[in-house]
């Protein structure tokens, strides 16, 4: 009876589900089914735009369901937006497909289509007209159209996206096709540099290759004005100190600041070269790590082949740009691109180096690593002052051995004999294989040795592979 009474009570949820659920629908159907006539409404009927909110919403337009016509049939939408007059013939139409119900334009692509699509007048009040068009899938398929809803928008005139600082005073000098670009920012009407700079003047250009239009200095050092015609003054920015500054520019304000700044000419060294892991392929430079304390500081640790090397400011493939080169082992200078001169450093022997340039001083070091080995395996024990310096190949600087006693114990290999443990530290992955532990990180994974003996010990750098084998 109980088995009964329970089948019973499923069946009778199941059939009940199953009703609410056909109600559901059928009530969702009927409902539009009977929905009034479909109807646009524009979140604003009166729209001012500004280039410094390009990227943010102008206008949105929302649209009812509109009605199938009892016909249960399912509806998508087209909306149309068009200068009032045109009768919809140069549209931007946009289909939105079913269930959507809302389209935004946003200030930057309303902008544009005023001036480029419909001739509008910047600084002028245009009427726009804005229409949806439901499709109903019956057999036959039918269309509705909303009632047209006018929008007032005034445009505004575009600043250059691009901007390019030239003269005497740039790195680049007054060469118009090779002038330095400034940064866009999120606000796309300002525009950064951030850089070194050379005792004389600059000005700025919008076209690369034209040098007109140009901004020029206007009422004062804080102040921009437009230059278009070369009948118009060519006042220039003065530079009275060589150093690194940050230049601020705001097309719409017509404003400039240009202040020295405690930082490095650039942010980004690569490497080429045949002894660097890329070779001379500039396009896929090897990059150099700023240092996140001392920004001034770049450094390369790794795989360094027996060549030559020098350090590019960026990958431009047209090898056109500064790069730091050869005064000595101990010092480097900046290379003007274009300009002669090709210093390069050597590298003597294969092996794993730490490179290091400091842009403060124009200095380098150039330190190929040795490896040393630690542990209660060794004869010396955890005294890592006096930690074993194995030894290096005699043409392969990657590869270290040693060969000697071992005792039943643990035992890694740190990078120098630093009593503050704080150094790099190669540690096992497996019994043959190895990974750079970074220091001051908590890992501490050691091999180890079961049986006392005399064993020969072979690492790595380059593979990261080990071998231990007793003799």
């Amino acid at each position: 009876m109980k088995k009964i009474n329970i089948y019973s009570a499923i069946l009778l949820i199941s059939l009940l589900t199953t009703g609410v659920f056909t109600s559901c629908v059928q009530d969702l159907m009927d409902n539009i089914g009977k929905a009034g006539v479909l109807n646009l409404t524009a979140s604003k009927t009166s729209v001012e735009l500004n280039q410094k909110n390009s990227s943010n919403e102008a206008i949105n337009l929302t649209w009812t369901t509109g009605s199938n016509r009892r016909t249960g049939a399912s509806i998508s939408y087209l909306v149309q937006i068009d200068k009032k007059g045109n009768n919809f013939s140069k549209a931007i139409t946009e289909d939105m497909g079913k269930g959507i119900y809302i389209k935004s334009f946003t200030v930057g692509t309303l902008n544009d289509s005023l001036l480029t699509r419909w001739g509008g007048v910047a600084g002028t009040a245009t009427k726009l007209e804005a229409r949806v068009i439901s499709t109903i899938y019956s057999t036959p398929a039918v269309n509705d159209t909303s009632a047209v809803v006018t929008i007032s928008v005034t445009s505004y005139q575009p600043v250059s996206k691009t901007l390019y600082i030239i003269g005497d005073a740039s790195p680049k000098g007054w060469n118009a096709d090779n002038a330095l670009s400034l940064t866009p920012q999120s606000d796309p009407t300002i525009f950064v540099y951030q850089g070194a700079l050379n005792v004389g003047s600059f000005k700025l250009l919008t076209t690369l290759g034209q040098f007109l239009p140009s901004y020029n200095k206007g009422a004062d050092d804080s102040h921009l004005v437009l230059r278009t015609l070369d009948s118009q003054a060519d006042d220039k920015f003065s530079i009275t100190e060589a150093t690194v500054y940050k230049i601020t520019v705001s097309l719409l304000d017509l404003t400039i600041t240009v202040a020295k700044v405690d930082l490095p000419a650039y942010n980004t060294i690569y490497m080429v070269g045949d002894a660097a892991p890329n070779g001379w392929d500039i396009g896929n430079a090897t990059p150099l790590v700023q240092n996140a304390s001392n920004p001034f500081l770049f450094s390369y640790t790794g795989v360094m082949k027996a060549g030559q090397f020098k350090f590019p400011v960026n990958r431009n493939s047209d090898w056109g740009q500064d790069m730091f080169e050869r005064v000595d082992d101990t010092h480097m200078y900046l290379h003007q691109g274009g300009t002669s001169g090709d210093d390069k450093w050597t590298i003597a022997k294969k092996g794993f180096y730490t490179i290091t340039l400091n842009l403060l001083d124009n200095s380098i070091s150039i330190y190929r690593e040795k490896l040393y080995m630690v542990g209660d395996a060794t004869p010396i024990g955890w005294t890592i002052t006096n930690a074993i310096e194995m030894t290096e190949d005699g043409t392969n600087g990657c590869i270290f051995t040693y060969n000697g006693p071992m005792v039943a114990g643990a035992f890694k290999f740190p990078v120098n004999r630093d009593s503050s443990w704080g150094q790099d530290m190669y540690m096992r992955t497996d019994d043959t294989h190895m990974y750079r532990h970074i220091g001051g990180q908590s890992d501490d994974n050691k091999w180890t040795i079961s049986a006392e003996g005399n064993y020969l010990i072979t690492a790595n750098l380059e593979t990261l592979s080990l071998s231990f084998t007793k003799q």
